[in-house]
């Protein structure tokens, strides 16, 4: 797979580098490594638009997509010392070499990062650069994000409903509609709802480790669900 070159020397570029390192032993049809040849070209695109002036405060969204990835940086990491991994997460770790769709990884993985570690990033990233999440231009370059990845939303999509669902038509149409209806900007919306939530209780005694317990639980059982093993053409074996 040809990758887009990134200057390895800005903060997201060392974000490339790492996921180039996670994906290089892992063997195509593994979840995690579907996740990370998207989640890179996201990557890679939003240092591109970083350098083209595309933000109101790069270094925030630089500070912001660094902190981003080590949420999901730190999953491969636990899984190669076996230790748990965060619930969110747990699904697609547990499920990553079984048969299934690379669209059904590729969900999960966005189920995953976008629905859970997106708050627990821009709050972490607020409160290290002395920010608040509805005040200045940290909300406008929060949406601008969606604009960056409209652009992708077309390519990914030709990538996942690949011949089979061409050739098969109706039987894949459950699969098909997983795609369709997974929405990363209605994602990123409730991920900013989310956000103001957990910067409004953060000071509060056991509030925020409940709601971010809660949110973890939520989001794996959603990712369960994608998971669920589909091979109406007998496929997968």
């Amino acid at each position: 797979m040809s990758h887009t070159r990134v200057d390895p020397s800005t903060p997201i570029g060392r974000v490339v580098a790492d996921l180039d390192r996670v994906r290089r032993p892992l063997a195509p049809a593994d979840g995690i490594a579907v996740f990370v040849d998207m989640y890179r070209e996201v990557t890679a695109l939003v240092a591109r638009r970083v350098a083209d002036g595309a933000f109101d405060d790069p270094p925030f969204i630089e500070a912001l997509d660094v902190v981003f990835a080590d949420y999901f940086l730190a999953v491969p990491r636990a899984v190669a010392v076996k230790r748990p991994v965060p619930k969110a997460w747990a699904p697609l770790v547990e499920r990553r070499g079984q048969r299934l769709f690379p669209l059904q990884f590729a969900l999960a993985g966005m189920n995953a990062h976008i629905n859970h570690d997106l708050a627990l990033a821009v709050v972490r990233t607020c409160e290290a650069r002395g920010l608040e999440p509805d005040a200045g231009s940290v909300h406008a370059d929060f949406v601008r994000i969606n604009e960056v990845l409209a652009e992708l939303v077309r390519p990914i999509r030709q990538r996942f409903l690949d011949h089979d669902v061409v050739e098969h038509g109706a039987a894949l149409t459950p699969l098909a509609d997983l795609l369709t209806n997974f929405s990363m900007e209605q994602a990123r919306d409730a991920a900013w709802a989310t956000t103001l939530t957990l910067w409004a209780v953060r000071d509060l005694p056991l509030v925020p480790e409940a709601t971010e317990r809660a949110l973890a639980g939520t989001v794996g059982l959603v990712g369960r669900q994608l998971l669920t093993r589909f091979d109406p053409l007998g496929r997968l074996g």
